[in-house]
């Protein structure tokens, strides 16, 4: 049976990260000339923290990592996710042989999964078939590859994109406030941005000091970096990057 999922249900949790923040202990071995023990057991400073993030100087935030663990979302996600190079990650096995026990799960649109077209078959005949009975199609054909002895390595080649994946999710709090940046923007597609969203909820709920003003470019810059690839929704209420230099430049003229 084909288990299906739309995008904007994906769950992410956060399974450590928060409470006792490291960033203002790291931020201390800078310049103070205390003792390594006396820094140490230093109280925690929440100036401390709002000086490193009003400064820009962020490398202290890489002291205090957060650990997410994220299902419901299609491998579509999963390729655009790990393209952030400052992170962990460790991913569900779509490899491992179990024997047909794998869950055939899915996850996409809902306007997807409903649109029919008209596709014609190797024999002429021509059907009518929506988003769902395809994928219901792949998984048919999976299960009876299994049936006749075939690799679960090898029948995953023809899964779809919208296969779910599940995983765990490491980023220290630079990495993250950065990735925020990108992926909670409008423009980035709306699944990734659906898991950004809650993450970064995660983390003003965990660690508020750590994530204030935390979001994307816009809310972090003062400004939309975008500029002409701007999305439309944000036209006319966010100033991109070009119209704040001009403004800049007619100021100091």
């Amino acid at each position: 049976m084909l288990c299906e999922k739309f995008t904007g249900q994906g769950h992410v949790v956060l399974i450590a990260g928060g409470g006792r923040i490291y960033t203002d202990i790291a931020a201390r071995f800078v310049r103070s000339e205390r003792s390594l023990e006396d820094i140490v057991a230093s109280p925690y400073s929440r100036q401390i923290v709002q000086n490193i993030l009003s400064s820009g100087h962020n490398a202290a935030l890489e002291f205090d990592y957060f650990i997410f663990g994220v299902e419901g979302y299609s491998r579509i996600t999963e390729t655009q996710l790990v393209r952030k190079r400052l992170a962990s990650y460790l991913i569900k096995s779509g490899r491992a042989e179990l024997g047909g026990k794998r869950t055939f799960s899915v996850v996409y649109p809902e306007s997807i999964a409903s649109f029919k077209a008209d596709v014609t078959l190797p024999d002429g005949k021509t059907v009518t078939l929506s988003g769902r009975d395809l994928a219901d199609l792949s998984r048919q054909w999976y299960d009876e590859g299994l049936k006749s002895g075939l690799k679960e390595q090898d029948l995953r080649y023809l899964k779809p994109e919208a296969t779910e994946f599940k995983g765990i999710i490491g980023m220290n709090a630079h990495a993250l406030r950065d990735w925020f940046k990108i992926r909670c923007c409008r423009n980035a597609q709306a699944e990734i941005r659906d898991m950004a969203m809650k993450m970064l909820k995660l983390c003003k709920e965990a660690a508020p000091d750590l994530f204030e003003g935390a979001g994307p470019s816009c809310v972090e810059l003062g400004y939309c970096p975008e500029n002409r690839l701007q999305n439309p929704a944000c036209k006319g209420h966010i100033i991109t990057k070009d119209e704040a230099l001009e403004i800049l430049k007619k100021a100091r003229q």
